[in-house]
């Protein structure tokens, strides 16, 4: 089949939906967040692109924020969390918020999984600001847990796709990582 130019933007790879949580004004703030990935192993460290938000303007006083991973129950809550501006709604009783060491990074009890971040750098780009944070602490529940790590079953979580802007529940396992492709290494010379 021929290929066919279209837009740029036509990155439909599904990417991981978020809330990030951070103090504004005295005031947990959070918004839903789609532009997530994990970016180093040790320090373990998450990078999160927003554009210009009124939560950045927490993120940058505070040096911390939260990342929290809500599950398909949460979509609702978490879609409203990027419908609307912390600056003209307060967002802060929309979850039931906790604190760890990191007192500028609320964390969302009925999330899954939640993590409390340190800004480690800020690399500013033509529309976004790309915040890369040490991630501090990690919480859950024991059932969202498979032999003490978190699994994506479980924690039910859902992803983001664009342009077409939906959401979609994480499917069927596929094959085990650094594994499955042992038998095809195998066989070249």
């Amino acid at each position: 089949m021929e290929k066919i130019k279209i837009d740029t933007n036509a990155f439909v790879y599904p990417m991981p939906m978020v809330i990030v949580g951070t103090v504004v004004q005295g005031r947990a703030n959070f918004m839903a967040v789609g532009w997530v990935a994990r970016v180093n192993f040790k320090p373990p460290m998450i990078a999160v692109a927003l554009g210009p938000h009124y939560t950045n303007r927490g993120i940058d006083e505070q040096g911390t924020f939260s990342v929290n991973i809500p599950d398909v129950e949460l979509v609702e809550k978490t879609d409203y969390c990027g419908l609307v501006s912390g600056n003209k709604i307060d967002k802060s009783r929309i979850f039931e918020s906790f604190y760890g060491e990191l007192k500028g990074a609320p964390l969302i009890k009925e999330c899954p999984l939640c993590m409390a971040c340190k800004v480690h750098d800020v690399v500013k780009l033509p529309s976004n600001s790309l915040y890369i944070a040490e991630i501090i602490e990690v919480y859950t529940e024991e059932r969202y847990l498979t032999a003490g790590k978190p699994d994506v079953k479980k924690i039910n979580p859902f992803t983001l796709t664009m342009p077409d802007n939906n959401y979609w529940a994480v499917g069927n396992n596929v094959g085990k990582a650094w594994d499955i492709g042992k038998k095809l290494k195998k066989n070249q010379p």
